[in-house]
């Protein structure tokens, strides 16, 4: 199960833990996203650079992107905006 932080309009997902547990939650994560309301800001954080998940968000119409804050800590963002 995803768990997120909701702060105002802005979607906290840190899926580090599960990615290094050997979990994929991206399919989980764009069905989320899928569901969200238009102008909800997504923060993501993950172990990784997460391409895949990049090329998801893009796919959707999202411009994604992505920064490292250390050591295994990528946070990846986005802006769900009209469709």
């Amino acid at each position: 199960m995803l768990n997120v932080k909701m702060e105002g309009n802005k979607a906290i997902i840190d899926v580090r833990e599960n990615i290094l547990r050997g979990e994929h939650p991206r399919g989980e994560i764009i069905e989320y996203v899928k569901n969200a309301p238009n102008g909800t800001i997504f923060e993501i954080h993950v172990p990784l650079r997460a391409q895949p998940l990049i090329n998801a968000l893009n796919a959707l119409g999202m411009n994604a992107i992505i920064n490292e804050l250390g050591p295994q800590h990528f946070r990846i963002m986005a802006v769900k905006i009209n469709e």
